[in-house]
């Protein structure tokens, strides 16, 4: 029946998600959610919505969410943000879309690393953006002067993704003051686990957006809430397209529960401690086994064992009821993502892995 497709459609190649398993009793490590609880202050703020009756649900919710905008420009109050220069959206996938349609849609190819968030490349294709692969390093790290050339715009993940490196706010920086007349986008889906936000030069580079969720920190990935923080001109692009897609992206429950788990600094602080220290130990754990493991600032590692093939590594470790990520991709695919787990879930895949070396 794809006689009915449009030629785009039979041109896309789409997103492939992680998996997302059926059969209980898996450890899942794969798809780089956070193992701990969201905040009892976002719980509760949304069963307080919610009502006995859940009367509100039959109510559309603020399609500006200001509530929201007003939460994120008070989370990063000391960097003098306002709401207006606040955008919210159905999680960062959502808000990263906008922004391809709105900011990068140019004669120009925009650049972006040739190993980093595969949806990426599924934009350009989704909204007809021709783009440039720039290589990382041999470290897998992202090199500024790489991006030395013409461009419609730059999109980057710092830390990146699936490698985990992280690019230094200093650097950041020289790369948004050099590329002034374009966009440049810093997606920080994984920055509070080991980096700082470069929401701090956006006063300074009205070029620069910066797009953040809180499924990773906040635990909160069910909910889907994305947001980006930029200079008002570029946030205005983003609305007008938002309310040429879908006037109601946020439902009344991920508002109010956004807003008190944005609220709730000592939990966030609490949770990503345990998620860094458990991320140090593993690490350790691995590489006393043989893996070489990058250096990571994300709530994952990427590793590899030298001795033996990743993709046979993954499969045997699901018969051990452990699942990971694995790329068949160039350059990766002798590479292993894993998202940290508790510390108990972690020993489990240590413990696995022991018995398939041995």
């Amino acid at each position: 029946m794809s006689q009915f497709w449009s030629p785009l459609v039979h041109r896309l190649t789409p997103y492939v998600p992680g998996e997302q398993p059926r059969l209980s009793g898996l450890i899942k490590l794969n798809t780089n959610e956070n193992p701990y609880p969201p905040s009892p202050r976002a719980v509760a703020a949304m069963q307080s919505e919610l009502g006995a009756d859940g009367a509100t649900l039959r109510l559309y919710p603020d399609p500006s969410a200001d509530r929201l905008k007003e939460a994120v420009a008070a989370h990063f109050a000391e960097f003098a943000i306002s709401p207006a220069q606040v955008f919210v959206g159905n999680g960062s996938d959502e808000v990263l879309a906008h922004a391809f349609m709105a900011l990068l849609k140019h004669e120009a190819p925009i650049l972006l690393p040739d190993i980093s968030y595969s949806f990426y490349p599924v934009y350009c294709g989704l909204y007809d953006v021709d783009y440039i692969a720039i290589p990382l390093g041999e470290r897998f790290e992202v090199r500024v002067d790489d991006y030395a050339r013409e461009n419609g715009g730059i999109i980057i993940a710092n830390p990146n993704a699936p490698t985990g490196d992280l690019l230094p706010l200093a650097h950041v920086e020289r790369l948004v003051a050099a590329h002034t007349q374009s966009v440049v986008i810093i997606d920080e889906a994984y920055i509070d686990f080991g980096g700082e936000t470069a929401i701090e030069l956006i006063t300074r580079h009205p070029n620069l957006l910066v797009i953040r969720t809180l499924s990773k920190s906040h635990s909160l990935a069910g909910l889907r809430v994305g947001y980006a923080v930029g200079d008002s001109v570029l946030i205005e692009a983003l609305d007008r397209v938002k309310n040429s897609f879908n006037s109601y992206p946020l439902d009344r429950l991920a508002i109010v529960g956004a807003v008190a788990a944005l609220a709730d600094r000592e939990h966030l602080e609490m949770t990503r401690q345990a998620v860094m220290h458990s991320r140090a130990k593993l690490t350790a754990d691995l590489e006393g086994m043989g893996f070489t493991v990058l250096p990571s600032a994300a709530n994952f590692i990427f590793a590899r064992h030298p001795q033996n093939d990743a993709a046979q590594l993954a499969a045997e470790l699901r018969q051990h009821k452990v699942i990971v990520r694995h790329f068949k991709l160039p350059r990766i695919d002798q590479h292993l993502r894993i998202t940290i787990g508790t510390d108990a879930q972690c020993q489990a895949l240590i413990a696995a892995l022991r018995a398939i070396l041995d």
